[in-house]
């Protein structure tokens, strides 16, 4: 007990020293936390980046290729679907529902992707949290569109504006289908997923605008109003690929190999989940590189604070020849100099703790409405608390350092005036 009042009176007496080596350690402990909370929660939010999809079909190909373009719109498929197919497959008695996809147009480098109102009633994000609108509602003519929030943030749209889009999914393309413009009726809240980066069109757009269209370009001589189209049979031919919820979990391999051994064309369905940790797992060396840089900060502050140390036991020299001149033992030395540097290291976890969850509570709100990402604020995981109990089991290990340089100090070292 006196051991740890002399400690605390000499921490005083250096205290803003001590103070500097304390924001230290709160810094370190905050980020080490946050960078670690910000990891964890990265990866829960690409694993949710689609939530509720048992099934995706798509044609066949690799599982990754087909996530790629299906969920995150980037690539594209080696083939589509035929529409025959689609209805072959939904017809299925295990499937409750179902949102087909069609991809191939852009607009300013947006991907423009035609669905159903489906899927804005079907699609889930983040441990299923449906899709929401800031403003409008969801499409129901054929020239309507829905934004996506990234869309009309970068784009400046609002509602009731009129938009073109254009053939080919590039960000540059000189063939528009500029008779057949689009009306902006909704505008999503932000996601932090691939859907905050696209145009929603209902398919019959899609259709409408490529009626009087062959093998990728207009037809010579052939120019259907945008009314005229509207008459038409606007039921596609093709779609690009779909997603499917089916009315149990169990029933979940058995549509697959149904679709997986589809006779009428070579047809493909993953799990998304499957698929998704797959992908993780190819982009592992970011998430360690982020858990690297979070050590590397805590290493410093450690560091900083045996700096610390080791300075102020040349001026403290006299104060340990004291001490031992009244009976102190060199393990109490040892004593004090290693259990100023826990404490210093334990108030510093405590204090980033709280710094963490101050931050936390303040912009949760704004990060989620900011960059679409949901930070869950929970207690501590256990191995949030297994990094902790690491952290402080290295400041015990590098404090005795200084506490073994003051061991050694002696008596008449210590009393001793040097020029």
């Amino acid at each position: 007990m006196a051991i740890l009042q002399l400690a605390l009176k000499s921490l005083w007496n250096r205290r803003f020293t001590a103070g500097l080596t304390l924001l230290s350690i709160t810094l370190s402990v905050a980020l080490l936390l946050g960078v670690e909370r910000l990891r964890n929660e990265s990866r829960s939010s690409f694993a949710n980046t689609i939530s509720g999809t048992d099934l995706i079909v798509g044609a066949r190909s690799g599982s990754i290729q087909l996530l790629l373009y299906s969920v995150f719109r980037i690539g594209n498929p080696t083939n589509n679907i035929d529409w025959q197919s689609y209805q072959a497959i939904i017809k299925h008695p295990n499937v409750k529902w179902s949102i087909p996809i069609t991809l191939g147009d852009s607009h300013h480098g947006f991907r423009v992707m035609g669905t159903t109102p489906d899927y804005f009633k079907y699609y889930r994000y983040s441990r299923k949290r449906p899709l929401q609108f800031q403003n409008g509602k969801p499409f129901t003519d054929v020239y309507d569109a829905v934004l996506g929030a990234e869309v009309a943030e970068q784009l400046g749209y609002q509602l009731d504006q009129k938009i073109v889009i254009a053939h080919g999914a590039g960000k540059v393309s000189l063939i528009k289908h500029d008779n057949k413009p689009f009306t902006v009726v909704g505008i999503l809240n932000k996601t932090g997923t691939p859907v905050d980066r696209a145009v929603h069109v209902d398919l019959r757009g899609i259709e409408a605008i490529h009626i009087d269209w062959q093998g990728g370009s207009p037809t010579p001589g052939m120019r259907i109003t945008a009314d005229k189209a509207k008459q038409l049979d606007l039921n596609p031919k093709t779609i690009t690929a779909a997603m499917l919820g089916l009315s149990s979990r169990i029933s979940t391999f058995k549509v697959r190999h149904y679709i997986n051994n589809y006779r009428e064309e070579p047809l493909q369905a993953i799990l998304p989940g499957v698929a998704l940790q797959e992908l993780w797992d190819m982009m592992a060396v970011a998430e360690k590189a982020l858990l690297a840089i979070s050590l590397f900060v805590v290493l410093v502050g450690l560091t900083g604070m045996v700096t610390a140390i080791l300075t102020s036991l040349n001026e403290r020299r006299r104060e340990m020849a004291i001490l031992r001149s009244v009976g102190a033992r060199p393990a109490h030395i040892l004593l004090l100099i290693s259990g100023e540097a826990i404490g210093l290291c334990l108030l510093g976890i405590l204090l980033g703790i709280g710094l963490l969850y101050s931050l936390l509570f303040i912009g949760q709100p704004l990060i989620e409405s900011h960059y679409g990402l949901f930070i869950n604020i929970d207690w501590p995981s256990t191995y949030e608390f297994g990094l902790l109990g690491i952290l402080l089991l290295a400041s015990l290990l590098v404090s005795l350092i200084p506490g073994i340089r003051a061991y050694r100090y002696s008596l008449a070292d210590g009393m001793t005036i040097r020029l």
